[in-house]
C-alpha cells in the first residue's frame, strides 16, 4: 500500500512543471546607460527595436514591456522581473525616457464577474436562434 501511495505522489510531483517564459522585449543588461545616450527615434529603434505600442492621445509615447512568466504546476501564473521603458517622442527626437521596474509598477487586480452593459438586450438560446432567422442570405447568391 505504501509503495502505491509513493508512486502516486511521484507521478503527481512529476506533473508539476516549473517553467519560466520571457514575454516582451529582451532588454540589454545596461539598459539605463544605453537609453541615456539615445537622442533620436532611429537610435532607439536600432538599440531596442520598434515599440510594442504608441500612444494616440496627448504626447507621443513609445512603450516597451518585458516580463518573466512563471508557471509552477497547479499554482497560478506569476510575473516578475517586469520592466517598462517609456520614451516620449516629438518628431524624430527622443525628448525624455523613463524606466519602470517591479517595485514601480502597481499590481492590478481584476474584478470577478462581468460588467453590465446599460440597455443591453439579453436573449436566451431559443430567442437567439429565432432572432437570426432570415438575417443571412444563402451561400453563393453574392449578397
Amino acid at each position: 500500500m505504501m509503495k502505491k501511495i509513493l508512486l502516486i505522489l511521484m507521478v503527481m510531483l512529476g506533473a508539476c512543471t516549473f517553467q519560466t517564459k520571457h514575454r516582451g522585449y529582451v532588454f540589454p543588461e545596461d539598459l539605463e546607460s544605453k537609453v541615456a545616450s539615445i537622442k533620436t527615434t532611429t537610435q532607439l529603434q536600432e538599440e531596442i527595436g520598434d515599440p510594442q505600442t504608441r500612444t494616440i492621445y496627448g504626447d507621443e509615447v513609445w512603450v516597451y514591456y518585458s516580463a518573466d512568466e512563471n508557471m509552477r504546476g497547479p499554482l497560478p501564473v506569476t510575473y516578475d522581473n517586469k520592466t517598462v521603458l517609456l520614451a516620449w517622442v516629438r518628431g524624430g527626437e527622443v525628448i525624455k525616457t523613463k524606466i519602470l521596474h517591479d517595485e514601480d509598477l502597481k499590481d492590478v487586480k481584476l474584478a470577478d464577474g462581468e460588467t453590465e452593459i446599460p440597455a443591453a438586450i439579453e436573449l436566451n438560446a431559443m430567442e437567439e436562434l429565432f432572432n437570426n432567422i432570415g438575417r443571412f442570405s444563402p451561400a453563393g447568391l453574392g449578397q
